[in-house]
């Protein structure tokens, strides 16, 4: 195993904890609670997060991972609310377990992945870290909509340089996923770390640059804020309209996140 994936994994297994600990005591009666994902509840998060596990899994193995696919492309809008809807109907306590024995199952079959070996995926094929490093992107954003939930706040950390990973190097796939043209023009990221680390992407000697709090960013290429309310800045006009598309994630785009003096109180 790499010294890379080992690093991912071992963040991967420290977000799943933490938002386990945040849910693992929480009354059944409070798993309904609405979070800001429109239509979500605190179960839909966990059942999403364990649905993609599970799908991660099917892919690894190749086990009737064609049909995932082929579900996804019969509905490429609602596959993934579906999956999340069937499994948040499931008892609290049972998709807690589920969900557990889900990521311990996931970062054991990483870690076996043979060297060199890709992974089939929804997009193009994808390294065992890679594939982790999207895990650990959709644990840490959605632990934001369950923390909005319950009126926690998210502890900020150096994990989150994975997401802003995850979210520069998707730079193409955002303007693909909208049906608009890729800009050839090369963009140089510069952001600090919560500990005041500097992360760079890219060469200095591009023409235009993104520069920042790599937190803000990587709330940004979740699209869990809207551009209005982060600390990221472009210099350049490619590098402001990325921002204004940046996603980390997979699928559809879906709708633009809401500004924070647009938000209802909770």
């Amino acid at each position: 195993m790499s010294d890379r994936l080992a690093e991912v994994l071992g963040d991967l297994d420290a977000e799943g904890a933490q938002l386990d600990s945040w849910v693992c005591d929480l009354p059944a009666d409070s798993w309904p609670t609405p979070t800001p994902a429109p239509g979500w509840t605190v179960a839909h998060q966990i059942a999403h997060l364990h649905w993609t596990d599970e799908a991660s899994l099917k892919a690894i193995a190749g086990d009737d991972f064609a049909d995932v696919l082929q579900a996804a492309a019969a509905n490429p809008t609602g596959y993934v609310h579906t999956g999340a809807e069937a499994l948040a109907a499931i008892a609290p306590a049972e998709l807690l377990v589920r969900w557990r024995e889900g990521r311990a199952r996931l970062s054991g079959a990483l870690r076996d992945v043979p060297k060199g070996e890709r992974i089939a995926w929804f997009g193009p094929p994808m390294s065992p870290a890679s594939m982790a490093t999207a895990r650990l992107m959709e644990t840490w954003a959605h632990a934001h909509d369950v923390a909005g939930a319950l009126g926690l706040e998210v502890p900020v950390t150096s994990r989150v340089r994975h997401v802003c990973h995850l979210g520069v190097r998707t730079r193409g796939f955002a303007y693909a996923v909208r049906g608009l043209q890729v800009p050839d023009t090369e963009v140089y990221v510069e952001l600090t770390g919560p500990e005041g680390e500097t992360w760079t992407w890219g060469s200095t000697e591009a023409p235009e640059r993104v520069t920042g709090s790599a937190w803000d960013f990587g709330l940004l290429v979740t699209r869990r804020r809207h551009l209005d309310d982060v600390d990221v800045h472009a210099d350049g006009s490619d590098a402001e309209q990325w921002l204004t598309i940046a996603q980390a994630f997979a699928g559809p785009p879906g709708r633009d996140p809401v500004r924070l003096s647009e938000r209802e109180p909770a």
